[in-house]
């Protein structure tokens, strides 16, 4: 029933073996010999993917139920958990990992030896209900009202290019601007319009690192948040164009894990580190 659930959901062989970490071909013994035990079909299999018949659609349906009964008692024992050690899971953005969090992570695997840690760097948004994370720290203007959340920080985002580029904008405000953005961006911000009118994409990223990496060659100017900007020497902020409110952070657990210890000393943990740093996500630095 997991695999039919898994495969309804997923709608391919791939998408259903990458969610139940089996491969596809597992995937297609199961759903077969449920079929056999059945006596009849429950997919139709189509070149684009397995179409579930009615009789898959209930079986998921109760398979759901199940699953979410599990996760709930699940996550009930784990939030009584007083104890110290086990394991935690952690899901974070990659860049704010790596600019700012591998320290604290560090100093806390040192001070809990006997809490086994597991981070989850991504972007995606993972289900705190499946218990796909015990805490995410998430940057949102809007994180939800499904899971209990603290804000970390506020913080704000600023316009950068390399030097030569910043001060040819500012010798010519009226002159062409190249710029690199996301890639459902049609424009640059309207913050720097107001001063750069004239503008041109020179190309669009899915990731933010990648931007970052082009803007450094020289490809055009980006916007990025402060924090990432700090470590960035090569590059400055572009003249006029003053820094704007950004998704603030947050950290967020699943209501049913309120009373776990583990989590909470991570909270407090986090809490401590951006209050102390909170002026790296909300203010240029002195240089600049």
């Amino acid at each position: 029933m997991r695999t039919i659930l898994a495969l309804v959901r997923g709608g391919t062989l791939a998408a259903a073996a990458d969610d139940l970490s089996v491969t596809y071909t597992t995937v297609a013994r199961r759903v077969q010999r449920a079929e056999e035990q059945l006596g009849r079909a429950l997919f139709e299999r189509r070149p684009e993917g397995y179409l579930p018949m009615q009789e898959a659609r209930d079986l998921a349906t109760a398979a759901a139920r199940m699953e979410a009964e599990e996760h709930q008692i699940m996550r009930q024992l784990t939030g009584r958990d007083q104890s110290l050690s086990g394991p935690l899971v952690l899901t974070a953005p990659q860049l704010l990992i790596q600019s700012h969090l591998a320290p604290l992570i560090t100093e806390f695997c040192d001070q809990y030896p006997d809490i086994e840690l597991t981070v989850r760097a991504t972007n995606e948004i993972l289900d705190l209900t499946r218990r796909e994370a015990d805490l995410a720290i998430r940057i949102s203007a809007s994180p939800g009202d499904t899971l209990v959340g603290h804000r970390l920080c506020d913080q704000r985002n600023g316009c950068f290019a390399t030097a030569p580029l910043a001060a040819a904008a500012a010798a010519d405000p009226q002159a062409v601007l190249n710029w690199v953005v996301y890639a459902a961006y049609d424009s640059p911000p309207q913050s720097a319009q107001k001063h750069y009118p004239n503008f041109h994409i020179r190309a669009r990223f899915d990731d933010m690192s990648s931007m970052v990496a082009a803007a450094r060659a020289g490809l055009g100017a980006v916007r990025m948040p402060l924090f990432l900007a700090r470590d960035l020497p090569d590059l400055v902020p572009l003249p006029q164009v003053a820094p704007q409110d950004y998704a603030p952070i947050w950290v967020l657990s699943h209501r049913d894990l309120l009373q776990s210890k583990k989590a909470q000393v991570l909270k407090d943990a986090l809490r401590r580190y951006f209050r102390a740093h909170q002026s790296e996500f909300f203010d240029l630095p002195a240089q600049m």
